[in-house]
């Protein structure tokens, strides 16, 4: 009996510091400019820039890996990967299941985009991401939701007439509103919704949640973190 305490301790053990040699940072690579995929077909934008700082200062050894977003909380509890890096909100509802750092970005709008100023967001047909904050909200509202695994879907939804207007995060809207050329636009008040976005963790890992809350905080401290929001999302962005 004590071998078999002893083994399942040590099975524990070596589960938990699974982390220790490499973390593997998990990300969708589809929602500029939080993630995407660049021209040399590398992990790209905010998130991996923040998230190499983060590992360099929790001195931690760390790799990308790429996982579409309707299936990015089932894989991380699997072990696929060991953090979500990926433009996710902290709610309850996630929290119930994976465990979240303090947010790396203060809690934003989201936002309706239409091609017509005439559309009520609250009585037609809405786009929204899968297992997104914003397809919760519009599934609460009065209108019709039709939900899509990609957020570029969304926007191709509109754009086709598949749906009268997408709710997505504002700062990914924005650039693709302005580089429409007047197609697309901004209809119906901003929602604020979500409490920050956050690195998504097992909640086994307590001991990586900790280096990361630390290295965090540190940017946060020495203006790093508000720097490097400017840098991706412009002045006007929301900082700490």
């Amino acid at each position: 009996m004590k071998k078999l305490i002893l083994g399942t301790a040590a099975l524990a053990l070596s589960a938990g510091l699974a982390w220790a040699d490499t973390v593997r940072m998990g990300t969708e690579g589809a929602y500029p400019p939080y993630n995407f995929i660049n021209d040399a077909g590398e992990v790209d934008g905010f998130e991996r820039e923040l998230g190499d700082e983060l590992c360099k200062r929790a001195g931690l050894t760390c790799e990308w890996v790429k996982n579409d977003w309707d299936s990015i909380i089932p894989n991380l509890v699997s072990g696929n990967y060991d953090t979500i890096i990926a433009g996710m909100s902290i709610t309850p509802e996630r929290d119930e299941v994976i465990d979240f750092t303090q947010d790396y970005y203060p809690p934003t709008a989201s936002a309706y985009a239409a091609t017509s100023g005439d559309v009520d967001v609250n009585s037609g047909v809405v786009a929204a991401q899968a297992a997104t904050i914003q397809a919760g909200h519009v599934a609460e509202t009065g209108a019709t939701l039709v939900e899509f695994a990609t957020p570029e879907e969304t926007i191709a939804a509109v754009r086709n007439g598949e749906a009268d207007a997408v709710l997505a995060d504002k700062d990914y809207l924005v650039p693709i509103v302005e580089e429409s050329g007047g197609e697309l636009m901004f209809v119906g008040d901003d929602v604020p919704l979500g409490g920050g976005i956050g690195i998504g963790l097992r909640e086994s890992d307590g001991e990586l949640r900790a280096k990361f809350d630390a290295a965090i905080t540190s940017m946060k401290e020495d203006g790093t973190l508000n720097t490097m929001l400017k840098k991706w999302f412009g002045e006007d962005t929301t900082t700490y």
